[in-house]
């Protein structure tokens, strides 16, 4: 049987390069649009790089998110949007693909839900750069109940997943165990993604993709990513020794 690897993830707005390395190994790629919103996430939010400082994009939100599911969120006020826009162009300014980088955010759909438009967000610059599961499905679509490990367990079956593939977080609260008894690998990102030309002050690849589209192009972006993965028991004993 051939593995089927697969990446759950919620929405997040313009994401950072780990994201698209994480994409990039996906067979499958389930949008956890039904989550709770979780303030402080990257969920609504992302991280720009201006000379040597760092700002941050923040779509303003309806009473704040709370306690709404993230296909339920909606912006709070008007001309955000445009706002961010001016931000990502002077953070861009110096950077050779910038224009093409600007016309990914403008192509963003504007109108309609704002579940659309962060999972947009993250799918048009995967589409750029050559990246594109063989399938991708909204978890509200999908209709699997749970909480937890339990319900990204019975996700990743529903899609006949072999392969589990998650970010770090996932560590403190997935029984890994459970995966195994339904024949399921478990895989965590080993995020190493290639500096690129960024101009003044330090590197930092914690910064929407729009930075690296915008510095190498999408043709080049994708070398940048570095996909690599560590099997679980091999992740937590790092993990253990790095704390």
């Amino acid at each position: 049987m051939t593995d089927l690897r697969v990446v759950i993830s919620q929405p997040m707005y313009l994401p950072w390069a780990g994201f698209f390395a994480q994409v990039a190994l996906a067979d499958v790629l389930i949008w956890l649009d039904d989550a709770q919103f979780s303030k402080g996430s990257f969920t609504n939010r992302v991280q720009v790089k201006v000379a040597e400082s760092i700002k941050w994009l923040s779509i303003p939100l309806m009473a704040s998110g709370s306690f709404k599911a993230i296909r339920d969120l909606s912006a709070s006020k008007a001309g955000w949007a445009n706002a961010h826009r001016a931000l990502l162009s002077q953070a861009l300014k110096d950077r050779p693909h910038r224009a093409y980088a600007l016309s990914l955010f403008d192509e963003l759909p504007s109108n309609g839900p704002l579940v659309d438009f962060l999972i947009a967000s993250a799918e048009a610059p995967a589409l750029a750069m050559g990246l594109r599961p063989n399938r991708i499905f909204r978890s509200s679509a999908l209709k699997v109940p749970g909480n937890a490990t339990e319900r990204v367990l019975s996700l990743v079956q529903a899609v006949n997943g072999t392969e589990y593939i998650t970010g770090h977080g996932a560590l403190a609260y997935l029984n890994h165990q459970l995966f195994e008894e339904n024949s399921i690998k478990v895989s965590y990102m080993d995020y190493a993604p290639l500096p690129w030309p960024q101009g003044p002050g330090s590197f930092t690849p914690y910064v929407t993709i729009l930075d690296l589209l915008a510095s190498v192009g999408p043709l080049q972006a994708q070398n940048h990513l570095n996909p690599q993965t560590m099997e679980w028991r091999y992740f937590a004993r790092v993990h253990r020794e790095i704390s």
